[in-house]
């Protein structure tokens, strides 16, 4: 059971494997990649403990020899000193330039492995096995790997593709139901910015999703991935394009940084930070307020906030940090239709203000 697809990016290009049940037998997808013997398998200690012995087995079985190196489980280990870490680890385990380092685990390990590997001597293969639904949908795909900054998310970093994306939906049974959740902030995203036929598909199988029915799950990993790949090939450095993928997640990344990155999942800050940018593109007039109640409508029935637990000048003051900020201000994502979305970078203080009034819940709330 699966699908392959391939992100085409020329001499980059990579494939994405997109399975049911398939992790033991890891080790096959990579020989092709003519990797050196030693891989360095990167994970936190939930993930590890979960799946760390079975890649393991999985990579030996393969003939590769396995450097194993589990983190802290957190947003807040996603940081320089734990590449520090792994950089000490690597250089003693013996990790040369055809090694691949494995980041397995969710979109903090992904990234953090990735910054990691983009790197280490200048750069190392990497290889992305995502074990959570947002990862699996979008921080694996793409290249963009980065580490946090006290001062704003992912500031530190830089785009490099990974050699292979393997995306195994059977490991989502093991996740906590608000971590289903908070990735189907990412996939439903996808519907909004380009696919309203996805969008209409997701509010008709939602259950099913939650469900972690494995045929639905591959689809919508599928479609979610190849929305992605179509954007990354046509701009893989975020020229224009690409920043499209970044709609909930100006409003998104300002209430993940007010709350020092330990209140909300990053789905979940995404979906409020969704509906707040349909609230500032009503303001706008560029839609009307029955898309805002449609998105609304199903990140409330797949269990994600919708409301902002900030006063807006809060909001609004740390703005500035993001780092697609130009000249000092973001440029906004804003849905004018299901499947359509413009930038704009002319949002000005008092729109985002009445929009983020609109939005507001009680200190707290994430509902």
């Amino acid at each position: 059971m699966g699908v392959e697809l391939k992100v085409n990016l020329g001499q980059r290009s990579y494939p994405i494997f997109i399975v049911s049940s398939q992790l033991p037998h890891l080790g096959r997808y990579l020989i092709p990649l003519s990797l050196a013997s030693r891989v360095f398998v990167i994970t936190d200690e939930v993930v590890g403990r979960l799946y760390g012995e079975q890649v393991t087995r999985a990579l030996r079985d393969a003939g590769f020899e396995v450097l194993y190196q589990e983190l802290p489980d957190g947003e807040e280990y996603k940081s320089l000193e734990s590449a520090g870490q792994l950089y000490t680890r690597a250089l003693e385990g013996g990790v040369e330039r055809r090694s691949a380092m494995i980041a397995l685990g969710g979109g903090v390990i992904g990234d953090l492995a990735g910054f990691v590997a983009a790197t280490y001597m200048r750069g190392v293969p990497l290889v992305q096995v995502p074990t959570t639904l947002l990862a699996q949908v979008d921080s694996s795909v793409g290249g963009k790997v980065a580490v946090n900054h006290p001062l704003g998310k992912n500031m530190i970093g830089c785009f490099y593709q990974p050699r292979l994306v393997f995306a195994d939906v059977a490991t989502l049974k093991t996740l906590p139901l608000r971590e289903i959740r908070a990735g189907l902030a990412e996939v439903i995203k996808y519907g909004v910015i380009r696919d309203k036929d996805f969008f209409e598909f997701l509010e008709e199988n939602l259950e099913k999703i939650l469900r972690l029915d494995q045929d639905v799950l591959i689809e919508v990993v599928k479609r979610s991935c190849a929305i992605k790949a179509g954007i990354v090939e046509k701009d893989e450095t975020e020229q224009e394009l690409r920043a499209i993928l970044n709609f909930g997640h100006t409003i998104g990344h300002a209430l993940e940084v007010l709350t020092k990155y330990r209140v909300y999942r990053h789905g979940e800050a995404v979906a409020a930070g969704m509906v707040a940018a349909a609230a500032i593109a009503e303001e706008k007039g560029l839609c009307g307020p029955d898309l805002t109640m449609r998105l609304a409508g199903i990140l409330e029935h797949a269990g994600l906030p919708v409301r902002i637990p900030f006063k807006a000048e809060e909001i609004i003051e740390v703005l500035p940090r993001d780092k697609k900020a130009q000249g000092g201000w973001p440029r906004f994502v804003l849905p004018v239709a299901l499947g359509r979305v413009v930038i704009d970078a002319d949002v000005g203080r008092d729109v985002i203000r009445s929009a983020l009034e609109r939005c507001r819940a009680e200190r707290g709330e994430l509902s």
